[in-house]
């Protein structure tokens, strides 16, 4: 191993972020770069795969620059990126043929329920561990291919790739020597049989998916490439990939059965580590590749939730009752509890455990009296349910109780939505003192790799505690809440009828 450094690649939803990370498992250095969202039609989300390259490879200069390095200390890069969204280009000259399906497009909605209908859900969730939903990769890719003039043709005759974001930076990254993707990546797709730890020629016929499209599949912790010399002035090895919420799995030293974290974002994304065991549910979660560095499999269980911070930025931009998402947390504070009024955020339907994409936004419990903090403090406690949803179907489906939360996101900062947190799941919710998860799992995936860490154990040590919350609520209570918000779910679920303005935003 040459350097002492890591460069970590955060590629994420609105930008892309570079960071270094030392030997200490500190952050020397930080940048990141906004890039366009592009909304062609209500419901639908594209980027330009062009401007995902150019404001990583920007972030990442100027994170190297920053941190006043010479790039010969850098041991590796380590990858974590925006899961589902799809990427396919021509393999020729490495251009993409159409912009990126984001995975928050809802485009794909009517194919599956067309799937649906014809019966192949159980069969996709059998191999996959996913339910049919337009989330995942593999309608996208389908539905490219067939709106992309003579791109079929042209993805049968081996023309083109397709690839998540991982894989389309490896593929600028290596100068187009590399098509790859890792195992986390592989199991959003739709497309990899997580049993057989390979792609699944049965589910690529039924999406009409030629197979030479599909990128090689290895161990989130092994060598993907290395970069042209001429990016950074010396070739530096890609010896980590995971997509962003397994990264953030791994970034809390989350490896082994029971552990788990929640990342509070744009959405909220909660997984459960279940070691070497494929556990297989039908509760509504996810089951899902982890991150490791060993060539055997790692699972996890998730719960995908689409909408958590959006709420909050909706209290700010669409009805105006907060100038910035910090003022959510006094003026929710302002008032001890809600006065009955409940929140259920479902702006793009809902993700676990219902996967209702005809759900709606709703609010409910409104009297007289009810203000602009009691809904502040109920959009507060609508990502706590939420959340609590998911924990206790983990739970259930693994058979035992899992160890305390591990949190990490934009809104975990907030200190009363912990508090409510750790109330309602009554279990404790735990920070850590560096929020910088993502990106941290893939560092330490390349760095394991390259030998700058020797182990897990030693990975896991890094790990520091920022602050600890303790439920403070009784049984009774939490029950109470938790009953009177699962009412209020049921009356958001189904809310569209299909085929008429399903998809709008």
């Amino acid at each position: 191993m040459n350097g002492r450094y890591i460069l970590a690649l955060d590629q994420g939803t609105s930008s892309s972020r570079a960071l270094i990370v030392d030997a200490a498992g500190a952050v020397v250095a930080a940048r990141a770069h906004e890039f366009r969202q592009i909304y062609p039609q209500p419901g639908w989300v594209s980027h330009d795969p062009n401007d995902i390259w150019d404001s990583q490879l920007r972030a990442a200069h100027e994170a190297i620059a920053t941190a006043g390095i010479p790039v010969a200390d850098i041991a590796a890069i380590g990858i974590a990126n925006q899961r589902e969204t799809t990427v396919v280009w021509q393999r020729s000259d490495g251009l993409p043929i159409a912009d990126a399906v984001v995975w928050q497009c809802r485009r794909t909605a009517p194919v599956c329920d067309q799937l649906r209908r014809e019966g192949f859900e159980p069969l996709f969730r059998e191999r996959t561990g996913l339910v049919l939903d337009a989330y995942f990769s593999g309608t996208k890719l389908a539905w490219l291919l067939d709106n992309v003039p003579g791109a079929r043709g042209r993805a049968a005759s081996g023309e083109l790739a397709f690839g998540t974001v991982d894989s389309w930076l490896v593929h600028r990254l290596t100068g187009g020597r590399v098509h790859a993707t890792d195992r986390t990546n592989a199991s959003r797709t739709l497309l990899f049989n997580l049993e057989r730890d390979a792609w699944d020629a049965d589910l690529c016929d039924i999406l009409n998916i030629p197979m030479t499209l599909l990128p090689s599949v290895q161990p989130s912790g092994s060598l993907f490439g290395e970069t042209t010399p001429e990016l950074f002035g010396r070739a530096i090895p890609i010896m980590g990939i995971a997509g962003d919420q397994q990264a953030a799995l791994y970034g809390q030293a989350c490896h082994s059965d029971g552990t788990m974290k929640n990342t509070y974002g744009t959405g909220c994304f909660a997984l459960r580590h279940t070691g070497s065991n494929l556990c297989r549910t039908d509760s509504g979660l996810l089951t899902t590749a982890a991150a490791s560095v060993s060539p055997s499999p790692a699972f996890a269980l998730e719960g995908s939730i689409f909408v958590a911070g959006a709420a909050v930025q909706w209290l700010r931009d669409e009805l105006g009752i907060i100038k910035t998402a910090a003022e959510s947390e006094p003026l929710a504070a302002s008032v001890p509890d809600t006065g009955g009024v409940q929140f259920v955020p479902a702006f793009v339907g809902l993700g676990a455990p219902h996967w209702d994409p005809y759900a709606r936004g709703t609010i409910l419990g409104l009297t007289r009296g009810s203000t602009a903090a009691h809904i502040a403090r109920a959009t507060l406690e609508a990502i706590a349910f939420q959340t609590r949803e998911v924990v206790d179907l983990f739970d259930d489906s693994a058979g035992m109780p899992g160890t305390d939360l591990r949190v990490d996101g934009g809104a975990a900062d907030n200190n009363l939505l912990m508090q409510i947190q750790a109330d309602l799941l009554g279990r404790p919710v735990v920070r850590p003192a560096v929020s910088e998860t993502t990106a941290l799992g893939a560092a330490y995936l390349a760095g394991l790799t390259v030998g700058l860490w020797s182990n897990e154990d030693e990975v896991a040590s890094l790990w520091k505690l920022d602050r600890r919350f303790e439920p403070q609520i009784s049984a009774d209570e939490r029950a109470e809440r938790y009953g009177i918000w699962r009412r209020a779910v049921e009356r958001a679920l189904r809310w569209v009828e299909p085929g008429h303005n399903a998809v709008s935003t």
